[in-house]
C-alpha cells in the first residue's frame, strides 16, 4: 500500500476496535502512543470511540515511555500506579527524563486555554461542504482540546506547533506555566527520598545543555517559553539542601546566570508577586551556595573569589532574587529630583585630558545597573522591600573579598573579571566604603597628576592639592570664599586630596587638621543662631530654615563640606532627618517622610516643607555636594541610610570593640591599673554619657564605618596624680589622662571633663 492506502485502512481498523498485533521484532520497544498520537493526527472519528480507544491503545502499562512532558495529573496518576503496586521506579524514571530534558520540561506544567463558546462553534461548523465524517472528525478534535486541557509537545521554537496552538495568548510579562500545579506536585513528591534523587540527577545532566542552548543558540528569543524551566526548577524547595550545594545548585546557576536581560526582568517581574517568605526562600538557596563555597575554599589575593565561577553566578542569580524583592516591595518611582537638575560646569581641565590621554572617567556620572534600567525601577525608589535589605548582605564573602582587586575589575568592565561592585546589594557599608576610598584616592591621584603635566605644558605651577587656608576666628568666611571661587573657575580641584591650614599655626595636615577644620565648621554652620538651620529638641535633628537670610552660596558651601568629609574619609557631626539623605540621592520629600495621617492634606503640606519652601537652600546645598561626588560610584553603591552612615558614622557603639582596639603610651599598658579601672568606669556609663565620651574624645558621638573597632584610640599618660581634669586631642583620638590615685577620683574626674566640655573639648 502506498501511505494513503494505509492511512484509510488504519482509520478503518480503528473505527471498529479492531485488535493491535504484536509488534514486527525489527520495531520492539515502539511505543503504543505512536499509533495513538499518528491516529489522533489523521483525525479520530467519534468522541465516544476516542475516549474508549485511549485507554484500550494504552493498556496496563508501568514504563511510560510515551509521556514526552508533565502535568499535574499525569503525575499524580503515575504515582497512584506507582503506590499500588509499591513500586516508584516507574516515576523516577519518568522525571528524571523529563526534568533533564529542556525540551520537555519547557512543555510540562503549562497553563491550558478555556476555548470561548464562540471558538468551539467555529471549529465545528468551520466547513459546510464537508460529510458527516469529517463535520464528525472536526467536532471530536475541539472537544478533544477541550478535555485534555494539555498541548501535545512540541519543538522549542516552534511557534506553529500544535503545543503553543492551544495555549493562550499571553502578554509582556506573563508566562505559561502553572505555578500553583507546580508547587503542589513538589510538595507531594518531595517527601520521598528517592524521587527526590531523581530531581537532583535530573538538574546536574539538564543544567550544562541549558547553558549552551542560552550561551550558543540564543533559545529564549526563539521562544520565551523556555524561561519556564527556570520557574519550575526554582519552585524546588529543597534546592537549598547539602545534596545540591555540591553540583546540581552551582551548574544551575551558571545556567541561569546566561539568561538575556530581558528574560531576567521578566523573571523579576513574577518573582516581585511573591511572597516576602518565598523570597526569602529563594535569596537564602543563593546565600547558601554563595557561603558554602567561600568557607570550602581559601581565598586570597592569589586565589580571588572573584575566580570562583559558582559564587560568581549565584551572585547574578541573587541580583535577579535582589530586584524582585525591590519591585515587589512599596515603590516610588515619582518625586524624583533630577527633573530639574541644573548641570554642573564642565572642567577647564578636559581638553588636556584628552590631549594627554587622560579622559575623564563616567562623564555622564556613575553607571547604572542594566536590570535597573531595564526594569524601569531603582533601589532608591523602593521605600519598603518585601525583605530588609540587611538579609541580601554575605559576610563570609565580604571577609575573603580582595576589595582593592575588585574595584580594579569594576572600573576596567571586561567580559572575563566580575566585580562584586556591580551587585552592591551583597556588601556590607565597610566593604563597600573601602571601594569608594580606592575610587577618591585614584581621583585625587588622577587629579594630581594631570595638574604635573599641566604646569610642564603651561610652564606654570599648580597645586596638586585642594588647598584651604583659614583663620580660625573667620572660618566659615574664609572656607566660603575660597571654595566658591574653586567652584566657579575650577570644579575639578574638589576632586583633589585636601589639605588645610590655619592661617599663624604650625602643623603639616596629615589628616588631624583637615579632622579638625570639619569639626569647626560644622560646630558652627549648625548654630541655632546662625539661622541657616533649625533645631528640634524632641528629634534632636536639624532641618534648613526656610526664613535664612543666608545666601545660597553658604548652603553651597555645607553640600561641599559634605561631599569633602565623604572624599576626604572623615566623619561629621550632623544629624539631620533621613529625608535629607534620600533627597541627595535623587528623591524628592513626600508625606511618607512626615506622617501616615491626613494623606489629603499631609501631601500638600510634606512637598511645601520638604521640598518647595527650601528648594533654593536645598538645590545650591546639593549642587555643592555634587561637585564633589558627581562622578563617584557614591550613588551606584550607596543607600542614603549608607550615605547618613558614611557622613555621620554609626549610633551604635560597641564599647568592648573599642577597649579592643584602643593603644596606650605614655608608660600606660593594657594590664596597667588605671586602665583597667578605667574601661570598668567607662563600661559602667550610661548611654548617654557614652556619647559624651566620645565628643569629648573624638569630636563626635558615633562610631565610623565599621564600628568603634576602627577608631583606633590613644589613651596617653598625662603626669602623676593631680586635680587636673583627663584632656584630648580629638583630631587624633587621643585621650590625655593623668594617673589619678583612686578609682572614684578618676570616675569624678573623668565624668566632670566629658560633661562640662566646651564645644569639642580640644586643647
Amino acid at each position: 500500500m502506498d501511505n494513503n492506502a494505509a492511512a484509510i485502512k488504519a482509520l478503518e481498523l480503528y473505527k471498529i476496535n479492531a485488535k493491535l498485533c504484536d509488534p514486527h521484532p525489527s520495531k520492539k520497544g515502539t511505543s503504543s502512543a505512536y499509533l495513538e498520537n499518528n491516529s489522533k493526527g489523521a483525525h479520530n472519528n467519534s468522541c465516544t470511540d476516542r475516549k474508549m480507544n485511549k485507554k484500550e491503545v494504552q493498556g496496563p502499562r508501568d514504563d511510560f515511555k510515551d509521556v514526552t512532558y508533565l502535568t499535574e495529573e499525569k503525575v499524580y496518576e503515575i504515582l497512584e500506579l506507582c503506590r499500588e503496586k509499591e513500586d516508584f521506579s516507574p516515576l523516577i524514571r519518568v522525571i528524571g527524563r523529563v526534568f533533564s530534558s529542556a525540551e520537555a520540561l519547557v512543555q510540562s506544567f503549562r497553563k491550558a486555554k478555556q476555548h470561548t463558546k464562540e471558538e468551539l462553534k467555529s471549529l465545528q461548523g468551520k466547513d459546510e461542504d464537508k460529510d458527516e465524517d469529517e463535520k464528525e472528525k472536526a467536532a471530536c478534535s475541539a472537544a478533544a482540546m477541550e478535555e485534555d486541557s494539555e498541548a501535545s509537545s512540541s519543538r522549542i521554537g516552534d511557534s506553529n506547533s500544535q503545543g503553543d496552538n492551544n495555549l493562550q495568548k499571553l502578554g509582556p510579562d506573563e508566562v505559561s506555566v502553572d505555578i500553583e500545579a507546580i508547587r503542589r506536585v513538589y510538595n507531594r513528591l518531595l517527601s520521598n527520598e528517592k524521587i527526590e534523587t531523581a530531581f537532583l540527577n535530573a538538574l546536574v545532566y539538564l543544567s550544562p545543555n541549558v547553558e549552551c542552548d542560552l550561551t550558543y543558540h540564543n533559545v529564549y528569543s526563539r521562544d520565551p517559553n523556555y524561561l519556564n524551566l527556570f520557574i519550575i526548577v526554582m519552585e524546588n524547595g529543597n534546592l537549598h539542601s547539602p545534596e545540591y550545594l555540591e553540583m546540581a545548585l552551582p551548574l544551575f546557576c551558571k545556567a541561569m546566570s546566561k539568561l538575556p536581560l530581558a528574560a531576567q526582568a521578566k523573571l523579576v517581574r513574577l518573582w516581585s508577586k511573591y511572597s516576602a517568605d518565598q523570597i526569602r526562600r529563594m535569596m537564602e538557596t543563593f546565600q547558601q551556595l554563595i557561603t558554602y563555597k567561600v568557607i570550602s575554599n581559601e581565598f586570597n589575593s592569589r586565589n580571588l573569589v572573584n575566580d570562583d565561577d559558582a559564587i560568581v553566578a549565584a551572585s547574578k542569580c541573587l541580583k535577579m532574587v535582589y530586584y524582585a524583592n525591590v519591585v515587589g516591595g512599596e515603590v516610588d518611582t515619582d518625586h524624583n529630583e533630577e527633573e530639574d537638575e541644573e548641570p554642573i560646569p564642565e572642567s577647564s581641565e578636559l581638553t588636556l585630558q584628552e590631549l594627554l590621554g587622560e579622559e575623564r572617567r563616567n562623564k555622564k556620572g556613575p553607571r547604572v545597573d542594566p536590570l535597573e534600567t531595564e526594569l524601569g525601577v531603582k533601589t532608591i525608589d523602593c521605600r519598603k522591600p518585601l525583605i530588609p535589605f540587611e538579609e541580601f548582605i554575605n559576610e563570609p564573602l565580604n571577609d575573603v573579598l580582595e576589595m582593592d582587586k575588585d574595584y580594579t575589575f569594576f572600573k576596567v568592565e571586561t567580559e572575563n573579571k566580575f566585580s562584586f561592585m556591580t551587585c552592591p546589594f551583597i556588601l556590607n557599608a565597610v566593604t563597600k566604603n573601602l571601594g569608594l576610598y580606592y575610587d577618591n584616592r585614584i581621583r585625587m591621584y588622577s587629579e594630581r597628576r594631570i595638574t604635573v603635566l599641566y604646569s610642564l605644558v603651561q610652564g606654570q605651577q599648580l597645586n596638586p592639592y585642594l588647598r584651604l587656608k583659614v583663620r580660625r576666628d573667620h572660618i566659615i568666611d574664609d572656607a566660603l570664599v575660597r571654595l566658591e571661587m574653586i567652584a566657579m573657575e575650577n570644579p575639578a580641584d574638589l576632586k583633589k586630596q585636601l589639605y588645610v591650614e590655619f592661617e599663624g599655626e604650625q602643623g603639616v595636615d596629615e589628616g588631624g587638621v583637615s579632622k579638625e577644620f570639619f569639626q569647626l565648621v560644622v560646630e558652627e554652620i549648625f548654630n541655632p543662631d546662625i539661622g541657616m538651620f533649625t533645631y528640634d529638641e524632641s528629634t534632636k535633628l536639624f532641618w534648613f530654615n526656610p526664613s535664612s537670610f543666608e545666601t545660597e552660596g553658604q548652603f553651597t558651601l555645607i553640600g561641599i563640606v559634605l561631599g569633602l568629609a565623604i572624599y576626604n574619609n572623615c566623619i561629621l557631626d550632623v544629624h539631620f532627618p533621613m529625608v535629607v539623605y534620600r533627597k541627595l540621592m535623587g528623591k524628592k520629600g513626600t508625606f511618607r517622610d512626615l506622617a501616615d495621617s491626613h494623606p489629603e492634606f499631609v501631601s500638600l503640606y510634606a512637598d511645601y516643607i520638604l521640598n518647595k519652601s527650601v528648594e533654593k537652600q536645598f538645590k545650591a546645598f546639593r549642587r555643592g555636594f555634587h561637585m564633589v561626588t558627581n562622578e563617584s560610584p557614591l550613588k551606584y553603591l550607596f543607600r542614603p541610610e549608607e550615605i547618613e552612615l558614611l557622613i555621620c558614622g554609626s549610633r551604635n557603639l560597641d564599647f568592648q570593640a573599642l577597649e579592643e582596639t584602643t593603644e596606650y603610651d605614655g608608660g600606660y599598658t593594657r594590664d596597667s591599673l588605671i586602665i583597667r579601672e578605667f574601661w570598668e568606669i567607662v563600661h559602667s556609663f550610661t548611654d548617654e554619657q557614652k556619647r559624651l565620651f566620645l565628643q569629648f574624645t573624638t569630636g563626635t558621638d558615633r562610631a565610623p564605618v565599621g564600628g568603634l573597632g576602627k577608631l583606633k584610640m590613644i589613651i596617653a599618660k598625662n603626669g602623676p596624680d593631680t586635680e587636673r581634669l583627663p584632656t584630648s586631642h580629638t583630631c587624633f583620638n587621643v585621650l590625655l589622662l593623668p594617673e589619678y590615685s583612686s578609682k572614684e577620683k578618676l570616675k569624678e574626674r573623668l565624668l566632670k571633663a566629658i560633661t562640662y566640655a566646651k564645644g569639642f573639648g580640644m586643647l
